[in-house]
């Protein structure tokens, strides 16, 4: 039940028409854009003639409804990443949208310029660079779970057997899915990273491949998007999985990472960390079920939690050590370290503390091995849920050395690596491994928070350096500006896409739209005081006069002005960020 890999897509007044490439196929995709059946039909009757638009497309994303209607949109262009198990995966390059209706004439000029703006939120959501598709292998599962499957499953379309909680295009695809005959043309795409890199050590070739998960639950920004929903759905949910192939055999491990899972919030107010605010008082019961779904899952699981234990973050981190404590459940262990206190002067050396603390779970957990007969020989018991602040930069940095513990086990059981051997022993190996880490440590937080991550110096290098903290600083100084003044529109897109929020019929006329929310005054207003009084204080400055008493009262009074309006904005900074206007309970 493979997807058709390669096909042709034909344009007509009146209908999408959809060719499969393959050899042998007798059938046609067909989408009418004035009734908006979709339907399979034999392609001699169907094709049209050689006047039509004709393009090159390598599956279809979905469909999505905006103010004018429905749009299909399908994959332009794709960059072939690797292959698992036989099976390639590709990166999708390019998309493309194309309206089922001819013209926007039944829309008032209002509707036309909502329609703008859900097509730009549209065309930012698919603008995200890593979405990953396969059109043979199932890339929502790990390997383990493929294995613990039955026959029947494996034969299912693979949108159908797909895990719903890393199906990006779920959403999109419904009009699609709801026709069981339709699932060759159903794509599955997958959000996150993947990356698959030929290595060599001691003359024994093998894969090492990283494919980093993002879940669709609880998906957003960095600073709209925080803590748990009454699902047990947390913000910044990624499942990281390593894999090593080598002579038909396979090593995977699993890990996961997701924000503190707590009911807590931390809206963007423009100040550089805003307040948090935490409410426990009612977040057991969904403490109990996310835990439960991780344990249903994964197997046991070791909470690794690197936030600090003073300021705000230190409540957070009280606030988790008590739900876990009140839950007492069997399979759930704690293990605290305060990251930034333990490593205080660039003394990262001691993160080898916190990984000894680890090694007996290391073991217990193990990994899961197959081999070339595809009989599983070893099963992971357990993973490890990690998470700092914003389950990023720190927790990337961990998860890597765990990582790096466990290939270590698992190059030597497969016998790429002699007795004695270590994996730091190879160079060229290890700065691959390294840069790996940090590229899923910068994807990872570039969908999430907006920019690269930080602290990737010393994933890449093994060590901390001026320049790292300099390139940390910088990052941080565009996630500031990101999370403040463009994250609400990026927020909008997401929920846009995953179909959080609908566009209703005849939304703008019939069905008000979130879009038409105007602005508190002081958006407006403020922002050109400050700029004009600015400018002027610079100008009083720069150009002397020859009576200083005046030239001091002007800058005087335009410095004050341009004071008490940056003060005003201080004061009143959740109404100059950019808000999110689609959906409005996190």
């Amino acid at each position: 039940m493979a997807v058709y890999e390669s096909l042709q897509l034909h344009i007509t007044a009146d209908k999408f028409l959809i060719a499969p490439q393959n050899a042998g196929v007798s059938e046609l995709l067909v989408i009418d854009r004035i009734s908006h059946e979709i339907s399979l039909e034999a392609p001699q009757s169907a094709l049209p003639g050689t006047d039509t638009f004709k393009q090159q497309i390598y599956g279809i994303f979905g469909v999505v409804r905006l103010t004018a209607g429905p749009y299909l949109i399908v994959i332009t262009n794709r960059e072939k990443v690797g292959d698992v198990g036989g099976q390639t995966i590709w990166r999708v390059t390019d998309t493309a949208l194309y309206s089922y209706q001819k013209t926007m004439l039944h829309l008032t000029e209002k509707q036309i310029m909502d329609n703008r703006t859900y097509l730009s939120m549209i065309e930012l959501a698919l603008k995200t660079e890593s979405y990953y598709f396969s059109t043979t292998y199932d890339i929502t599962h790990s390997l383990q779970r493929l294995q613990n499957t039955s026959p029947d499953f494996l034969s299912m379309p693979l949108h159908e057997r797909a895990d719903a909680r890393f199906l990006w295009n779920g959403h999109l695809m419904k009009e699609l899915t709801q026709q069981p005959e339709l699932g060759r043309y159903c794509l599955p795409i997958l959000l996150g990273f993947i990356t698959v890199k030929s290595c060599n050590i001691n003359n024994k070739p093998f894969d090492y491949i990283l494919i980093s998960r993002r879940c669709i639950y609880r998906a957003g920004t960095r600073f709209y998007v925080r803590g748990i929903d009454t699902e047990g759905q947390v913000a910044n949910y990624v499942e990281t999985e390593q894999i090593v192939q080598y002579d038909g055999q396979k090593c995977s491990l699993v890990q996961t990472r997701g924000s503190i899972p707590v009911f807590w919030k931390q809206r963007p107010n423009l100040k550089y960390k805003p307040k948090i605010a935490i409410d426990t008082a009612n977040h057991h019961e969904v403490f109990k079920r996310h835990i439960e779904d991780q344990v249903f899952y994964y197997g046991e699981q070791v909470a690794v939690n690197l936030i600090n234990s003073s300021g705000s973050e230190g409540q957070l981190e009280r606030a988790l050590s008590q739900s876990i404590t009140r839950l007492q459940h069997q399979r759930l262990r704690y293990e605290y370290f305060d990251f930034h206190h333990e490593c205080r002067k660039m003394r990262w050396d001691r993160l080898a503390i916190l990984i000894d603390r680890l090694s007996e779970d290391i073991n217990r957990f193990g990994y899961y091995m197959v081999g070339n007969d595809g009989v599983a020989s070893a099963y992971q018991k357990g993973v490890f849920r990690t998470n700092c602040i914003d389950c990023l930069d720190r927790t990337n940095v961990v998860q890597g050395m765990i990582a790096k513990v466990v290939l270590q086990q698992q190059l030597g059981r497969l016998g790429i690596i002699e007795m004695g051997q270590k994996i730091d022993d190879f160079t060229t190996f290890k700065r691959m491994y390294n840069n790996i880490w940090a590229d899923n440590a910068d994807c990872i937080s570039k969908q999430y928070a907006g920019t690269g991550a930080l602290k990737t110096d010393f994933t890449r290098l093994g060590k901390r350096t001026t320049m790292g903290l300099l390139m940390d600083g910088w990052n941080s100084l565009i996630r500031y500006f990101k999370n403040n003044f463009s994250d609400g529109f990026r927020q909008d897109s997401i929920d846009l896409i995953l179909g959080n929020y609908v566009v209703e019929d005849n939304e703008g006329v019939v069905h008000p739209t979130p879009l038409q929310k105007q602005r508190d005054w002081k958006f407006y207003a403020i922002p050109v005081i400050f700029v004009i009084a600015l400018a002027m204080c610079t100008i009083s400055i720069l150009m002397p006069d020859e009576d200083m008493t005046e030239q001091f009262v002007y800058v005087l009074f335009w410095g004050s002005a341009s004071i008490i309006s940056m003060a005003t904005m201080y004061i009143y900074g959740a109404a100059f960020i950019d808000n999110p206007k689609l959906v409005h309970t996190r």
